[in-house]
């Protein structure tokens, strides 16, 4: 739907829409930090400085970014995250996310440099886009449903897969394909959501229902409250499926996964302003350290040469959600962009994410949209938002009894529809629909990265061999 006109700047809509934005999108900080694989708080610890540097940099005024389903999937595939923790445990996975994120950075800034991002719009087939968009979202319910159903989340998973006789050797089968076996990482965690599904006496009840009841009230929350009469916010229905299950876990005391206490910044660790009359309670990390001593080339088979083409196809990916953003804006408000300054404005905000401990970030469809919806004017409300996390962190311990299960039920109620129902990818037909479909298949029983990969490949010789269709 069309807005019209670019709105003049307003430095008291971009407050608003700002202070609107931080709070609503608190929840998504927290639920794509349990989806990347680390620690629940550092979703709020770290969502600052990628947002602040990226709205100093973009020439889009309502685009926002942060970390999304998209990088949170692709991040926790390409460092194989599930294994290297019960390896090394959270503190060094987070650190190794971290020096990912510094890669993506760099192959971002690199890309614009060469003027990749002029081109990125029509580098990579429809097909691919709709089947790669559709994997990922797969990924998403597949990383989700497991917290959402079972008392300990992935804890419980894993013990599952122990002890199942029938769980195990789906996994050893799976494993023991030739040549795919060792890739197939994305239908092993399928498997293990399909067991987990078809045995609801594996599931926790209380854990279900609030995960299923979340789910059903996000997904019906304008009709069910519509029938009061009431029109809600836009992010309203997550704000209140936080705050309910949050007093419900308090109150009786609920003993499954929650969010957990939200480390304290030290006063003296923290970012010194104004001659030290004031401390930003954010925590800069070493480059260096997160770059060579974390192990992160050592998950890409010690090659520096693998790590640097996974992370620019991770940066491409990751780009091309911000084009299909600028180009709906261009489209409905008339505003113009850069592709070059975009894919630039991602590497350095992908590079303070880094710098701060969080995992690679790009630009969120939903967040923008509302930003939009909110009446913001410029950039200037994307640092609103930045600084409202960093500087309210201290009072974000309200939040430690969160039930992780409700979280869960936020990510799969913002992708569920989509893939039960694919629009795009139905109505692809011949080649392009075997080009879209294998996409697909593979972004979500190998990797991310892999199944771009070969989607690419296919649509490659696809097109080389396909017939051309003849001009009337």
């Amino acid at each position: 739907m069309s807005t019209g006109k670019m709105p003049k700047w307003s430095p008291v809509a971009d407050l608003m829409s700002g202070l609107i934005m931080a709070a609503t999108s608190v929840p998504q900080l927290i639920a794509y930090a349990e989806l990347v694989g680390y620690a629940s708080h550092r979703g709020l610890t770290t969502a600052g400085p990628s947002l602040a540097f990226f709205s100093f940099c973009t020439g889009v005024p309502f685009i926002n970014t942060g970390v999304s389903s998209l990088t949170a999937v692709m991040a926790r595939s390409d460092l194989s995250g599930e294994s290297f923790t019960a390896e090394h445990g959270e503190e060094a996975y987070a650190k190794l996310v971290a020096g990912y994120s510094l890669m993506v950075g760099i192959t971002s800034v690199i890309l614009a440099v060469v003027g990749v991002g002029n081109v990125a719009q029509n580098l990579v087939p429809k097909p691919v886009q709709s089947g790669f968009k559709w994997g990922c979202a797969a990924n998403v319910i597949v990383s989700a449903v497991p917290t959402g159903l079972l008392l300990k989340g992935s804890g419980s998973l894993k013990a599952l897969s122990q002890t199942s006789a029938v769980l195990s050797g789906v996994i050893a089968s799976i494993r023991g394909i030739p040549v795919i076996g060792e890739m197939a990482g994305g239908a092993v965690g399928v498997s293990k959501v399909l067991f987990t599904v078809f045995s609801p006496l594996e599931w926790f009840p209380l854990t279900a229902a609030i995960f299923l009841g979340s789910v059903y009230f996000v997904m019906n929350s304008k009709s069910i409250v519509g029938k009061l009469g009431i029109k809600l916010p836009p992010g309203a229905d997550v704000i209140f499926v936080t705050a309910a299950t949050t007093i419900l876990s308090t109150s009786i005391g609920y003993t499954g996964s929650v969010v957990g206490a939200i480390p304290a910044i030290d006063a003296d660790s923290g970012i010194s302003l104004f001659g030290g009359k004031f401390i930003l309670p954010v925590t800069p990390l070493d480059p260096r350290e997160l770059l060579f001593d974390s192990g992160l080339v050592g998950q890409f088979g010690d090659s520096w040469i693998k790590l640097f083409l996974t992370a620019s196809v991770f940066s491409l990916v990751s780009f091309l959600s911000t084009v299909g953003i600028c180009l709906t804006f261009e489209n409905e408000n008339g505003h113009p962009w850069s592709a070059t300054r975009e894919l630039a404005a991602q590497g350095a905000a992908c590079l303070a994410a880094g710098s701060t401990g969080s995992a690679p970030v790009g630009a969120s469809l939903s967040r923008s949209l509302v930003a939009r919806m909110t009446g913001t004017t410029s950039s200037c409300a994307a640092l609103v938002s930045a600084t409202a996390w960093m500087l309210l962190l201290p009072l974000m311990g309200v939040m430690s009894p969160t039930p992780k299960c409700a979280l869960s039920a936020i990510i799969v109620s913002a992708v569920v529809r989509g893939v039960a129902n694919p629009k795009q990818l139905l109505a692809l037909q011949g080649p392009d629909a075997v080009v879209g479909w294998f996409t697909a298949a593979a972004t979500l029983l190998l990797s991310p990265t892999l199944g771009f990969g070969f989607g690419l490949v296919l649509a490659i010789v696809v097109t080389a061999v396909a017939p051309k269709k003849k001009k009337d």
